[in-house]
């Protein structure tokens, strides 16, 4: 069984880079030690293509591979006539004529043509027909399929796709006009990229869904999907050696489709945890932050033209370490963390001018330095480690500028309060202050800042507020410059509801607060959280965590008692709710169609930390912070 685990526990994310490398490779597997140098090529992706290789590959790690140039399909292209050509694009219709111009025009040596997802029949022909008459059919050197259509953005977090996200979102499914022509290609869509995900990952998972939902639908499309590729023995992409997939044949994944209706509170909530802050806060996607930098104003004489603003992008990435290590922890301990490093930094570098200076080399010249015996060891050694710490340097410089970010916004929203309060309504526990006095204070966070208080209170709440207390909720939001069409959608959906199923319930209270202000911060620190809540997390399970517990253990519990079950390996699609399977998954996926957030990730990646040998990945349809969820809403509840 270890081993088995130890196999799918290469992540989805090393799948995918290793299928794009392989791609890269001309559809070879890619050696790490060939000596040799690697052929000089040039990339030409589209902009799906794009945001699947940004989050994985830097542009270092192209060159090594022998991408000189990458370009989008649709830029202006200078021909290269003696470099061979990789695409990688999506295969639709304007992408394909753009390709058989390129035949015509013979930009390149040879063309390796890579689709991320399967390429129809009748598309393959018209490119076929063109290399005819282009007379290049020697040139295009393979067409390949390369079922990639979904973007990694986490060892175990995935989402299907960030161009035309407004295709599978939350507004798309929710829509009360949708034809059912239109929700076909929202549903198509998603299996799409769902089937891609499966045959990256080599395995056919076992699948759960609540019923009546949009996930149902996914579940049907995707169980018939596979079910037909596994008939067709000859062209099936689940035999053989996919990217190593039957070293985990003997247990399959649990693939748990869940709908966002089930709980629209957590991706209201304010959140207290690194990377959710950064999400919530700042402009973070694919895993990069760009941040404005206000250059300093005291130095521009009176009179003269405000500076403009520096942007800065920074990549949060797998191999900073301070990420990786901090993204899930409560802020404080972050800027505490952040803080330590800085002074950790201090000292190394105040060593290496110690040594310097006693030895009288500061002006000497390395060579001079490693002349000199017994006490140029150290020496030696911190300076070989100058590397280390300037990318050590550079990672402070990083997380200081990305947490003043976050900070600034905590303490000019107040968002320790908020995240607070929430946890204390979601939670069902009593209020030490009036909602009324949150929503009319004008010193209290962003009007959306109260908005996603009260929707999140509208949401919990088992008995909704009579009429005339809400009409004097809703008074005192216009009055704080509130939008109330968001609400007014959940007033709908609340409604809707009520005949389906009572409120999502979130756990007893969790996060306790250690008085105003932590003694975390010594005041010789960049981070001064005076007024800052150092609130501490409990640990409770949102909703999806709960539901995913209960089909992962096989608990019996009247929230997923009735979810639907599909194996696409059995002949038969009997569908029932019996589960064949009747021992606990080591290994799941779960899903949320229409949309998810790294509040759910963190809550997730917390919970199956005590759970030894399993492993989960958390996927969704597309990725919002609270901003962009209450813009669906409000699009939602126009009347």
């Amino acid at each position: 069984m270890a081993a088995a685990a130890a196999a799918v526990s290469a992540s989805i994310r090393e799948r995918q880079t290793v299928a794009l490398k392989r791609m890269l490779n001309f559809n070879v597997p890619h050696v790490k030690n060939s000596t040799g140098e690697p052929v000089w090529k040039v990339l030409i992706y589209d902009r799906f293509g794009q945001d699947i290789i940004s989050p994985l590959l830097s542009v270092k790690e192209l060159r090594d591979m022998g991408i000189t140039l990458h370009l989008l399909l649709h830029s202006d292209r200078d021909p290269i006539p003696d470099v061979p050509a990789i695409y990688f694009v999506m295969p639709t219709e304007e992408n394909i004529d753009r390709m058989c111009q390129d035949l015509r025009n013979q930009l390149y040596e040879s063309y390796y043509l890579n689709f991320i997802s399967a390429i129809s029949r009748s598309k393959l022909e018209d490119i076929a027909n063109a290399a005819l008459a282009a007379s290049a059919v020697t040139q295009v050197a393979k067409v390949f399929d390369q079922y990639l259509n979904f973007i990694t953005l986490e060892d175990d977090m995935f989402v299907l796709c960030n161009q035309n996200k407004e295709l599978v979102s939350y507004r798309a499914i929710n829509r009360p006009d949708i034809t059912d022509t239109e929700m076909e290609t929202v549903m198509d869509t998603i299996v799409d990229s769902l089937f891609c995900f499966f045959v990256t990952l080599g395995a056919v998972p076992i699948i759960r869904c609540s019923r009546g939902t949009a996930a149902e639908m996914v579940a049907v499309k995707l169980d018939k999907k596979l079910r037909e590729n596994l008939r067709d023995a000859r062209n099936s992409l689940f035999t053989g050696d996919t990217l190593g997939a039957g070293q985990f044949s003997f247990q399959r994944p649990l693939l748990v489709l869940v709908d966002r209706n089930i709980d629209l509170a957590t991706p209201l909530h304010h959140t207290w945890t690194y990377q959710a802050l950064v999400h919530d806060v700042l402009d973070f996607h694919l895993n990069r932050v760009n941040l404005e930098e206000t250059s300093g104003v005291e130095n521009s004489p009176a009179g003269a033209r405000p500076k403009r603003k520096n942007k800065k992008s920074y990549d949060l990435t797998p191999v900073d370490k301070f990420w990786q290590k901090h993204k899930g922890s409560p802020f404080p301990e972050v800027a505490e963390s952040v803080q330590q490093e800085l002074e950790s930094y201090r000292a190394q570098e105040d060593e290496v001018k110690r040594l310097k200076s006693i030895m009288g080399l500061e002006g000497e010249d390395e060579g001079a330095i490693s002349m000199l015996s017994d006490n140029t060891a150290k020496l030696t050694s911190a300076v070989s480690s100058l590397p280390e710490l300037l990318e050590k340097k550079r990672l402070i410089d990083l997380h200081t500028n990305v947490a003043t970010a976050v900070l600034e916004h905590i303490k000019a929203r107040k968002l320790d309060v908020y995240f607070e309060y929430e946890e204390k309504i979601m939670s069902k526990t009593t209020l030490d202050k009036s909602l009324l006095d949150i929503i009319s204070d004008p010193d209290a966070g962003t009007p959306e800042d109260k908005m996603r208080l009260f929707l999140i209170y509208y949401i919990s709440t088992q008995q909704a507020p009579s009429e005339a207390d809400l009409e004097q909720y809703k008074k005192a939001l216009t009055d704080a410059g509130c939008n109330l069409n968001p609400l007014q959608y959940i007033k709908q959906w609340k409604a809707f509801t009520k005949m389906a199923s009572a409120p999502a319930s979130y756990g007893s209270t969790t996060t306790k607060s250690m008085g105003l202000l932590s003694r975390v911060m010594n005041t010789g620190s960049q981070f001064v959280m005076e007024g800052v809540k150092n609130l501490v997390l409990k640990q409770q399970n949102l909703p999806v965590t709960r539901i995913l517990d209960n089909l992962m253990e096989m608990k019996s519990n009247p929230e997923t008692d009735d979810y639907r079950y599909f194996d696409p390996k059995m002949l038969r699609g009997n569908d029932s709710s019996v589960p064949r399977n009747k021992n606990p998954f080591q290994e799941a996926i779960v899903f949320v169609v229409g949309g998810g957030n790294y509040i759910e990730y963190q809550n997730l990646v917390d919970y199956i930390k005590g759970k030894q040998g399993k492993h989960i990945l958390y996927g969704c349809s597309e990725l919002f912070n609270a901003t962009q969820f209450i813009k669906q809403l409000s699009q939602l509840g126009q009347k």
